[in-house]
């Protein structure tokens, strides 16, 4: 099976965690103090988009798209 991520990918995601181990790695434009797993995870992995190295599209809008379906036909279900 090849690999999700290529390895710089990797390498990269490994630098951004050592960073929020230490509690240096800051987030966004507020430059607050991620605290995060995942939310480091994520940065991670925008910086290795931002180089051009191998990593997937982000799912957020799949899952936006699916959320929204699921919420409109509970409401069509609670008119009933």
């Amino acid at each position: 099976m090849a690999r999700k991520y290529s390895r710089k990918t990797s390498s990269d995601v490994r630098r951004v965690m050592k960073k929020r181990k230490a509690g240096t790695l800051r987030s966004g434009r507020s430059k607050r103090k991620v605290k995060s797993r995942k939310q480091a995870i994520a940065i991670g992995l925008s910086e290795a988009r931002a180089k051009g190295r191998k990593v997937p599209k982000k799912a957020a809008k799949k899952k936006a798209a699916k959320k929204r379906k699921t919420t409109k036909k509970r409401k069509v279900a609670k008119k009933r």
